[in-house]
């Protein structure tokens, strides 16, 4: 912003010279408007055209004050004009230098692969967690937008494993294929597969037909944003009431009603505690509709007699404070 600043003033103060340069020629010796403009500019870039006109003392005297700002000020813009371009491409590899240093710090963090319409909105999602992200975008034109959204990100090329692996790749715990076509898609998940074969990869399918193709690649989950949109708008037909509740419980807007999986550690004091004696329910005002197991088994509505133990997930509704106050009790 200071060199801009300042080349802003030097282009300002150029045509303030050449201004006063043919004001004062056409005053001191009573020239044409282009004559003393063509006179101010040949004396300023000291090219040695020759005079114009014959010049009186006066003219002589005024030509040789205009040299002397002239030169001295060409000189100061030539180093504003550097500064400008070697501070712009500092500021750019230092910049990038922190951001690679921000991505070697990452562990068990997640890829998403393109920043388009349906990534961007995916990262302004996950970054509502305390969730390690970073964004390999080729597209350069997407640098300020990914600066604005404050988001780590590589720019090059995706289905290069060379982006992979600066991403962070190998010590990464899941990545999102999310490219425009899914051929590329796929490619990119057989290549994130063979970096790391214990990656949790989402991929996104344009068409049904690409399903199995990208469940053979090795992707773990694939989603259609048209299949899934189709069948939103179903809900909301058949079921508006219950597709408003689940809207709001998984919304950030609303602050009254949250619902949250929670994952069961080992260091929890609620480990191995059934649910009619964690307090749950009396403490934090948490109604628990599921509880999934070690085993991936969903269980459903349970009892109150249900154990928690470590590796489950809770799945709880209430207040997010509340929610909050769980997981620090269950996830210490």
């Amino acid at each position: 912003m200071y060199g801009i600043k300042h080349l802003i003033v030097s282009v300002l103060f150029t045509f303030l010279i050449v201004g006063f340069g043919t004001a004062g020629y056409m005053i001191i010796e009573d020239w044409e408007i282009l004559d003393a403009f063509y006179m101010t500019v040949v004396t300023m870039g000291t090219v040695g055209y020759g005079e114009v006109h014959e010049l009186s003392k006066a003219g002589r005297l005024f030509t040789v004050l205009l040299i002397f700002f002239g030169v001295s000020y060409f000189v100061y813009v030539t180093g504003v004009v550097v500064q400008f371009m070697v501070e712009g491409r500092m500021r750019t590899m230092l910049g990038r230098r922190r951001l690679d240093k921000k991505i070697n710090r990452l562990k068990d963090h997640y890829i998403i692969c393109g920043y388009g319409r349906i990534g961007r909105v995916l990262c302004k999602n996950l970054q509502k967690k305390p969730l390690g992200l970073v964004v390999i975008e080729k597209d350069r034109e997407l640098i300020p937008l990914m600066d604005e959204d404050k988001v780590l990100y590589v720019c090059e090329d995706v289905l290069d494993e060379a982006s992979l692996i600066k991403a962070g790749i190998k010590r990464a715990k899941g990545l999102v294929a999310v490219l425009s076509t899914d051929a590329d898609n796929v490619f990119l998940v057989l290549t994130a597969r063979q970096l790391n074969p214990d990656l949790y990869i989402i991929a996104r399918a344009s068409y049904v037909e690409s399903k199995t193709k990208l469940q053979a690649a090795g992707a773990n989950n694939v989603e259609s944003p048209y299949e899934m949109g189709g069948t939103s708008i179903a809900q909301r037909i058949l079921r508006p009431t219950v597709t408003n509740f689940l809207n709001l419980a998984v919304s950030a807007k609303c602050k009254d009603i949250q619902m949250e999986e929670i994952a069961v550690t080992s260091s929890s004091r609620l480990t191995n505690v059934m649910l009619k004696d964690s307090g749950i329910r009396q403490r934090f005002n948490l109604i628990i509709i599921a509880i999934k197991k070690s085993d991936d088994s969903m269980l459903f509505n349970p009892s109150f007699e249900t154990l928690i133990k470590a590796g489950d997930t809770v799945i709880a509704v209430g207040e997010e404070p509340n929610l909050k106050k769980l997981e620090d009790i269950l996830n210490p």
